[in-house]
């Protein structure tokens, strides 16, 4: 009950808050000239200037005839010959936990279990007995060797603080006695479906806890309060600038959430425009008030529902048609959403018939065809409609199924550094040849499959500038693949772009207000300090962004 009058108190607010317009005046608000712009426009593929009035975009050509649209009032900034792009939209995010993360221990560049033991010890010494120690976002991948770890390693050092760290990917997380102990998890406790409690040898609970298994402990964890996750997305909205991010796409917005969003957007505080998923299984609360993909403003937006049809390759939890090479005792697990599948389907089947986008996350290839089929299943029995369908990371695909994208009309929301991170590692996992089915970007393309590009922030950087390097050059973190992993999947610099900005806005059934540079279209614009288009592939991975402009204004300018 509660979650169904946060989602209408949230409908209420939205029919209230009108978008900017173009004002009725004469000149521009913010001029921008003696540009490289590129606008992801066909029609318009290049320009020199921007006019921007009221938060939307007035003019886009030369510098000669933006001149016209000077006056007393206008901020004029001088690109000097810099690249220009769309401000960028990242298709997959997890917003607040990002936030919260930043303030919290960083693990993800630790090399050894010794330097992430002793960042543990340094980060909870400085925090009062009794609180969660939380975040971290490890990954034993870095290790020589790449063991994971146990509670073991962390009890003399945490305690008197319950420790509940995730793995990168969110798939995984290690907790230390003291949280088992809270959660009540034993030798005697079985696994979850849709989840494991790992053992050692002596049957004795190791600490790590794998996709559904980790709930056992999340359900123990107290909540932030409000105040907490304003900080936390405030402290997002600030790296998101920097990065010249101006749109996301929340994977985790749930009900807690949404009324910090609005209240962020009520104070005018609010400087990323945000579309807001919600669980799968919950898709009765938002229908019960009417609402349906898109809902909302030129900020905020709701309408999109995310379900999980299995776990990651990097915690082996991955649903896949053959075992692991390096564990060969499984292939993967399903997501508990789909024990038994038929519960999957009646979800998208129902949410679809309701006019909600679904959003499901897919890795194997084994749950990536499974959805492709459920998705199938649904157009059939539901009348015909734009509903987008979305499979998040889209990460290991069948041939045949890369087809089927384009056929279904399945939008690939893909993250492409994680291909240059899982790239270190992934053959062991799996081999070589399996492994050429992974982040197939060229061959969906050519398919004729829309792409969406995002970062799966907190799991990976939300830097989409270091995604263009990843999709274009496909070299791996560890530098040992100079002419790129799986080489043939490489794409363009133009094409990584629009999947980062038109593409991802058409995801979020955004793209007649973003997504490119046009009269008419929201004034969210992302300078660079090189460009892109003309520098080595290799450069682009120490290109910055140097000015962020949000709604028509300056929300970020690197000194």
């Amino acid at each position: 009950m509660l979650k169904n009058l946060s989602i209408l108190t949230f409908a209420i607010s939205v029919l209230l808050t009108c978008g900017m317009s173009v004002q009725a005046q004469q000149y521009a608000d913010i001029l921008l000239l003696n540009g490289k712009i590129w606008t992801v426009n066909t029609k318009q593929p290049e320009a020199e200037a921007v006019a921007c009035i009221g938060g939307k975009i007035v003019f886009v050509g030369s510098t000669k005839d933006a001149q016209a649209w000077v006056g007393k009032t206008t901020t004029m900034i001088d690109l000097k010959g810099r690249r220009v792009v769309p401000g960028f939209n990242d298709a997959h995010v997890h917003f607040m936990t990002g936030g919260e993360n930043l303030a919290s221990v960083q693990l993800r560049d630790t090399r050894s279990q010794a330097e992430f033991k002793q960042r543990i010890k340094d980060y909870t010494a400085k925090q009062p007995k009794g609180r969660w120690i939380r975040g971290g976002d490890w990954d034993h991948e870095n290790w020589t060797p790449a063991a994971l770890p146990t509670r073991q390693l962390l009890d003399d050092v945490t305690s008197d603080n319950p420790v509940f760290i995730n793995r990168l990917d969110g798939h995984m997380a290690l907790a230390n006695t003291y949280a088992l102990k809270k959660a009540g998890i034993t030798k005697q406790t079985v696994s979850p479906p849709g989840g494991e409690i790992v053992h050692d040898a002596s049957g004795e609970p190791t600490g790590i806890l794998k996709d559904a298994a980790m709930n056992l402990v999340w359900k123990i964890v107290p909540p932030p309060d409000e105040a907490q996750m304003a900080e936390a997305l405030k402290a997002a909205m600030k790296y998101a600038a920097e990065q010249g991010v101006t749109s996301v796409q929340d994977m985790s917005a749930g009900a807690a959430v949404l009324p910090v969003y609005q209240r962020l957007l009520r104070n005018g505080e609010l400087t990323v425009r945000v579309y807001g998923c919600q669980p799968l299984a919950g898709w009765q609360a938002q229908s019960l008030v009417g609402v349906e993909a898109g809902f909302g403003n030129e900020f905020l937006k709701i309408g999109g529902l995310k379900g999980f049809a299995d776990g990651s390759l990097g915690s082996t939890t991955a649903l896949f048609y053959e075992p692991y090479l390096d564990a060969p005792s499984t292939a993967g697990l399903p997501a508990d959403e789909m024990i038994p599948e038929s519960n999957m389907q009646a979800n998208i089947t129902q949410a679809d018939r309701a006019g909600l986008q679904i959003c499901i996350h897919a890795i194997g290839d084994k749950a990536n065809s499974r959805i492709l089929d459920m998705y199938s299943e649904a157009m059939t029995r539901n009348n015909t409609h734009d509903r987008r369908f979305r499979i998040e990371h889209a990460q290991h695909l069948t041939k045949s199924d890369i087809q089927r994208f384009a056929k279904l009309g399945v939008v690939a929301s893909m993250q492409p550094y994680h291909c240059i991170d899982d790239g270190r590692w992934a053959e062991k996992r799996i081999g070589a040849e399996r492994a050429k089915g992974m982040y197939d970007f060229r061959s969906l393309l050519d398919a004729g499959a829309v792409l969406a590009f995002g970062s799966d922030w907190h799991v990976a950087p939300m830097e989409p500038l270091m995604g263009i390097y990843a999709a274009v050059t496909r070299r791996t973190l560890d530098e040992k693949n100079p002419k790129g992993w799986i080489p043939q999947e490489k794409i363009t610099v133009a094409e990584a772009v629009q999947a980062f900005t038109l593409g991802s806005a058409f995801a979020s059934f955004d793209e007649r207000s973003k997504g490119s540079i046009e009269v008419g279209k929201l004034a969210d614009i992302a300078v660079l300090s090189d460009d892109i288009f003309t520098i080595s592939p290799e450069a682009i991975r120490t290109t910055r962004v140097t000015l962020t402009i949000f709604n028509g204004k300056i929300i970020f300018e690197r000194k």
